[in-house]
């Protein structure tokens, strides 16, 4: 069987974490195709540039402003989309954080905010969608993750440990969900230059403007597989690192983050409660 793939007129799209990045980058190029679509960000995150950008667009934006850690309120806003716009087809949970983790000042929030937006943030909508899109018997959805999953790099134990929960969730869901007609794919990108890879503590390599990243994430959902991740000569890269033994993959990755000469940093106050 031939698994659905999303097409704007079958219904609508909804992206989460809409108003910056790759993610308001994306509604544009969606809506550039066709697709009405629904836009999720926080209350204090406005998109009403991105709906004046794509008025003339053969598709169109909608704001559905929602915080992804509120699950009542996420499944109230999966509803009020379907009842306003018509049935999701393609649901892009983009929405995401990074707060660097480094080993000498470890907190608790820390670990705890990066969940609840980055993996968490994705349950909050997938449960009451998939509800909706097990009975219509097709769908598409779209997780975000990074190339960070493949394996344990410096300042990222909870950014990318929520990625790699998050390729673990599509892979395990996978088998039910293609069983019900609804395409699940994870989509792993390299560097990005967006507000979010502002705060990243590490070299960059082979860092992407969002425009270009948009596309590739386009063209995944079009006609990729199960995964996509870009750009391939870092993704690639990567993915044979993670076969080497993993002293020799820790070894090549302080080295080239430059991580051993780093000095600890101990000036930090412990935060107030």
């Amino acid at each position: 069987m031939t698994l659905y793939r999303a097409n704007p007129k079958h219904g609508v799209a909804w992206i989460t974490g809409g108003s910056s990045g790759i993610g308001r980058a994306l509604a544009k190029d969606l809506a550039a195709n066709g697709f009405v679509v629904a836009v999720t960000a926080l209350d204090e995150h406005p998109i009403d540039s991105l709906i004046v950008e794509t008025a003339q667009m053969p598709g169109r934006v909608v704001a559905y402003p929602c915080d992804v850690t509120d699950e009542p309120r996420m499944a109230s806003t999966v509803a009020a989309i379907e009842k306003d716009l018509g049935p999701i087809v393609l649901a892009v949970f983009n929405a995401g954080n990074y707060i660097a983790t480094p080993g000498e000042d470890l907190r608790v929030r820390d670990f705890r905010q990066s969940f609840e937006v980055n993996y968490f943030g994705i349950i909050n909508g997938l449960v009451p969608l998939m509800e909706r899109m097990r009975i219509r018997a097709r769908g598409h959805i779209v997780l975000v993750g990074s190339v960070t999953a493949y394996f344990g790099w410096p300042t990222t134990a909870a950014y990318g440990g929520s990625k790699a929960a998050i390729n673990i969730l599509a892979e395990s869901l996978k088998y039910d969900f293609d069983k019900m007609n609804v395409r699940v794919q994870v989509m792993n990108p390299g560097f990005i230059d967006t507000p979010l890879t502002e705060k990243n503590m590490l070299p960059m390599p082979g860092l992407m403007p969002v425009n270009r990243a948009s596309r590739r994430m386009l063209r995944g959902i079009e006609h990729g597989g199960f995964e996509v991740t870009f750009p391939r000569r870092l993704s690639w890269g990567l993915k044979l690192l993670a076969l080497l033994p993993r002293p020799v993959c820790r070894w090549f990755i302080s080295t080239a983050t430059r991580w051993t000469g780093r000095p600890l940093n101990f000036d930090r106050k412990p935060p107030s409660e």
